[in-house]
Protein backbone atom coordinates (compact mmCIF):
# COMPACT_ATOMS: atom_id res chain seq x y z
CA UNK A 1 0.00 0.00 0.00
CA UNK A 2 3.04 2.68 0.89
CA UNK A 3 5.06 1.20 -2.08
CA UNK A 4 1.80 2.32 -4.16
CA UNK A 5 1.09 6.08 -2.61
CA UNK A 6 5.05 6.72 -3.27
CA UNK A 7 4.98 5.38 -7.11
CA UNK A 8 1.46 7.32 -7.83
CA UNK A 9 3.01 10.54 -6.37
CA UNK A 10 6.06 10.14 -8.30
CA UNK A 11 4.15 9.82 -10.95
CA UNK A 12 2.48 12.89 -10.42
CA UNK A 13 5.53 14.88 -9.91
CA UNK A 14 6.83 13.34 -13.24
CA UNK A 15 3.78 14.28 -14.77
CA UNK A 16 3.53 18.19 -13.29
CA UNK A 17 7.33 18.64 -14.05
CA UNK A 18 6.33 17.41 -18.40
CA UNK A 19 3.32 20.00 -18.04
CA UNK A 20 5.68 22.96 -16.73
CA UNK A 21 8.82 22.46 -18.83
CA UNK A 22 9.20 24.79 -22.06
CA UNK A 23 7.66 23.61 -25.47
CA UNK A 24 9.72 23.96 -28.24
CA UNK A 25 9.11 27.39 -29.32
CA UNK A 26 7.63 28.58 -26.06
CA UNK A 27 10.01 31.93 -24.50
CA UNK A 28 12.30 31.99 -27.68
CA UNK A 29 13.54 35.76 -26.80
CA UNK A 30 14.57 34.62 -23.56
CA UNK A 31 16.32 31.53 -24.16
CA UNK A 32 18.35 33.31 -27.33
CA UNK A 33 19.20 36.64 -25.23
CA UNK A 34 20.41 33.96 -22.09
CA UNK A 35 22.43 32.21 -24.53
CA UNK A 36 23.72 35.07 -26.25
CA UNK A 37 24.35 36.47 -22.99
CA UNK A 38 26.25 33.81 -21.71
CA UNK A 39 28.48 33.00 -24.73
CA UNK A 40 29.76 36.89 -23.78
CA UNK A 41 30.95 36.20 -19.83
CA UNK A 42 34.28 35.23 -19.02
CA UNK A 43 34.89 31.92 -17.08
CA UNK A 44 35.58 34.03 -13.61
CA UNK A 45 32.63 36.33 -14.46
CA UNK A 46 30.43 33.35 -14.86
CA UNK A 47 31.06 32.34 -11.18
CA UNK A 48 29.80 35.63 -9.44
CA UNK A 49 26.39 36.14 -9.69
CA UNK A 50 27.08 40.56 -8.87
CA UNK A 51 29.72 40.30 -11.42
CA UNK A 52 26.81 38.58 -13.58
CA UNK A 53 24.28 41.27 -12.96
CA UNK A 54 26.82 44.38 -13.85
CA UNK A 55 27.42 42.47 -17.29
CA UNK A 56 24.11 41.93 -18.17
CA UNK A 57 23.19 45.46 -17.49
CA UNK A 58 26.31 46.84 -19.73
CA UNK A 59 24.74 43.61 -22.18
CA UNK A 60 21.57 45.20 -22.29
CA UNK A 61 22.59 48.93 -23.27
CA UNK A 62 23.26 47.52 -27.03
CA UNK A 63 19.77 45.44 -27.57
CA UNK A 64 17.29 46.53 -29.48
CA UNK A 65 13.34 45.56 -29.81
CA UNK A 66 12.15 42.39 -27.86
CA UNK A 67 16.30 41.86 -26.39
CA UNK A 68 15.38 45.31 -25.70
CA UNK A 69 12.43 44.74 -23.59
CA UNK A 70 13.29 41.41 -22.19
CA UNK A 71 16.33 43.44 -20.40
CA UNK A 72 13.12 45.64 -19.04
CA UNK A 73 11.13 43.01 -17.89
CA UNK A 74 14.61 41.71 -15.98
CA UNK A 75 15.73 45.11 -14.64
CA UNK A 76 18.80 45.14 -16.70
CA UNK A 77 17.73 48.89 -17.82
CA UNK A 78 18.04 51.79 -15.65
CA UNK A 79 14.17 52.74 -16.72
CA UNK A 80 13.12 49.28 -15.77
CA UNK A 81 10.10 49.07 -13.06
CA UNK A 82 10.86 46.50 -11.09
CA UNK A 83 14.35 44.11 -11.07
CA UNK A 84 14.75 40.07 -11.34
CA UNK A 85 18.01 39.84 -12.06
CA UNK A 86 18.88 37.49 -9.26
CA UNK A 87 16.55 34.83 -10.89
CA UNK A 88 19.16 35.04 -14.15
CA UNK A 89 22.42 35.76 -12.73
CA UNK A 90 22.66 33.01 -9.79
CA UNK A 91 21.19 30.16 -12.01
CA UNK A 92 23.79 31.44 -14.50
CA UNK A 93 26.82 31.09 -12.21
CA UNK A 94 25.93 27.87 -11.51
CA UNK A 95 25.62 26.79 -15.28
CA UNK A 96 21.98 26.06 -15.19
CA UNK A 97 20.84 25.76 -19.03
CA UNK A 98 19.00 28.71 -20.04
CA UNK A 99 15.32 27.00 -21.09
CA UNK A 100 15.59 25.76 -17.39
CA UNK A 101 16.39 29.35 -16.27
CA UNK A 102 13.68 30.74 -18.87
CA UNK A 103 11.17 28.28 -16.62
CA UNK A 104 12.23 30.04 -13.33
CA UNK A 105 12.16 33.60 -14.98
CA UNK A 106 8.59 32.62 -16.60
CA UNK A 107 7.12 31.53 -12.98
CA UNK A 108 8.38 35.17 -11.42
CA UNK A 109 6.87 36.80 -14.31
CA UNK A 110 5.04 35.09 -17.35
CA UNK A 111 5.47 38.38 -19.72
CA UNK A 112 8.81 37.26 -20.50
CA UNK A 113 7.87 33.98 -22.16
CA UNK A 114 5.13 36.37 -24.04
CA UNK A 115 7.74 37.68 -26.31
CA UNK A 116 8.61 36.60 -29.46
CA UNK A 117 10.87 37.48 -32.65
CA UNK A 118 9.35 39.28 -35.15
CA UNK A 119 8.73 37.05 -38.64
CA UNK A 120 11.90 37.53 -40.89
CA UNK A 121 11.19 39.11 -44.41
CA UNK A 122 13.20 38.05 -47.00
CA UNK A 123 13.21 40.65 -49.21
CA UNK A 124 14.78 38.47 -51.95
CA UNK A 125 11.75 36.56 -52.32
CA UNK A 126 9.06 38.58 -51.38
CA UNK A 127 6.57 41.20 -53.51
CA UNK A 128 6.64 44.68 -51.77
CA UNK A 129 3.12 45.19 -52.96
CA UNK A 130 1.66 42.46 -51.14
CA UNK A 131 2.98 43.51 -47.63
CA UNK A 132 1.52 45.18 -45.50
CA UNK A 133 2.45 48.96 -44.51
CA UNK A 134 3.40 47.67 -40.83
CA UNK A 135 5.81 45.34 -42.25
CA UNK A 136 7.37 48.17 -44.65
CA UNK A 137 8.08 50.27 -41.73
CA UNK A 138 9.25 47.66 -40.23
CA UNK A 139 11.76 46.81 -42.67
CA UNK A 140 12.94 50.39 -42.78
CA UNK A 141 12.87 50.54 -38.61
CA UNK A 142 15.07 47.01 -38.69
CA UNK A 143 17.64 49.38 -41.08
CA UNK A 144 17.57 52.18 -38.98
CA UNK A 145 16.10 54.51 -41.68
CA UNK A 146 13.19 56.81 -41.75
CA UNK A 147 10.72 57.76 -44.78
CA UNK A 148 10.10 61.57 -44.34
CA UNK A 149 6.82 62.12 -46.21
CA UNK A 150 6.00 58.29 -46.93
CA UNK A 151 2.34 58.73 -47.03
CA UNK A 152 0.93 56.24 -49.11
CA UNK A 153 1.73 52.58 -49.49
CA UNK A 154 4.02 53.45 -52.60
CA UNK A 155 5.83 55.90 -50.71
CA UNK A 156 7.80 53.25 -48.65
CA UNK A 157 8.06 50.77 -51.53
CA UNK A 158 10.01 53.53 -53.10
CA UNK A 159 12.11 54.02 -50.36
CA UNK A 160 12.91 50.43 -49.48
CA UNK A 161 13.54 50.13 -53.32
CA UNK A 162 15.86 52.99 -53.07
CA UNK A 163 18.12 51.68 -49.85
CA UNK A 164 17.21 47.79 -50.69
CA UNK A 165 21.15 48.31 -52.74
CA UNK A 166 22.87 49.39 -49.37
CA UNK A 167 21.37 47.06 -46.82
CA UNK A 168 21.20 43.68 -49.14
CA UNK A 169 24.49 42.64 -48.20
CA UNK A 170 23.95 42.98 -44.63
CA UNK A 171 22.22 39.48 -42.79
CA UNK A 172 20.28 40.79 -40.28
CA UNK A 173 16.91 41.15 -41.46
Amino acid sequence: MYKSRVFHLLFFVAVLQTVLALREGECEVCVKTVDKFAATLSDDVKKDPKLIEAEFKKFCKGTRNKENRFCYYLGGLEESATGILGELSKPLSWSMPSDKICEKLRKKDAQICDLRFDKQIDLNNVDLKKLKVRDLRKILNDWDEVCDGCIEKTDFIKRIEELKPKYMGRSDL
